[in-house]
């Protein structure tokens, strides 16, 4: 099945707060990823469908754009990673998100 995975990167963490609970709520996508970049930055990782991650993405920014102060500084979606930047990079499924995995 093809899987997706989306990132956003916002300036300050209310932004991606408001990012990562918009993006689970309007896909079925599972967060695989949330860290500090630099300088106030925060992203968030989802995985899930092609289709779901597209979905969850747009609400995501749409969500940050709401949010008081908020700053959408980069954001990307890769559909069907490659397994050698799924194996290096923190966007796998781990055992802590294994149980809200969405298929």
């Amino acid at each position: 099945m093809p899987v997706a995975v989306g990132t956003i990167e916002t300036l300050g963490f209310p932004g991606v707060l408001a990012a990562a609970d918009a993006m689970v709520k309007a896909g079925a996508v599972t967060l695989v990823s949330y860290d500090k970049s630099e300088k106030g930055r925060f992203m968030v990782s989802v995985r899930g469908k092609i289709s779901e991650v597209n979905v969850a993405v747009a609400a995501g920014l749409e969500a940050v754009e709401k949010t008081y102060g908020a700053e959408v500084t980069a954001h990307y979606i890769i559909p069907n990673p490659n397994e050698n930047v799924d194996t290096v990079l923190p966007i796998h499924y781990t055992s802590k998100v294994e149980e809200f995995r969405t298929f």
